[in-house]
């Protein structure tokens, strides 16, 4: 089964953290996602950029909206990902449990569901 972890932060917490601790907060993820990869249970990970870099797209009633970042109401954003295949949900949560950003972001667990084409 292929399982998600988001890693949920607030939007300013990079930018605060300063380049040297953010080196080591990179280090440990890139750790923690290599040790994922020995085990045979990553399928891939990925760093986001900052909500400075996003543009959110609606498109209703045939009119398409535009909206760039940053985002003054947003209180988190995604931050990342570790997209995962794991046996079995508790599997998954363990790992989340393990992953270093759970000691300062929110490591959200999310099944992958079926996508219809």
């Amino acid at each position: 089964m292929s399982y998600m972890l988001l890693i949920v932060e607030p939007p300013h917490q990079r930018a605060e953290r300063g380049d040297i601790a953010g080196r080591e907060v990179y280090d440990q993820m890139v750790r923690f996602a290599t040790g994922l990869k020995e085990r045979g249970k990553l399928v891939t990970a990925e760093s986001l950029t900052s909500l400075n870099d996003a543009v959110r797209v609606q498109v209703r009633d045939g009119q398409t909206k535009l909206l760039d970042g940053p985002f003054a109401e947003a209180k988190e954003m995604v931050g990342g990902f570790y997209l995962l295949n794991c046996e079995t949900r508790e599997e998954a949560l363990e790992i989340a449990q393990a992953c270093p950003a759970a000691a300062w972001c929110t490591v959200e667990v999310r099944k992958l569901g079926p996508c219809f084409m």
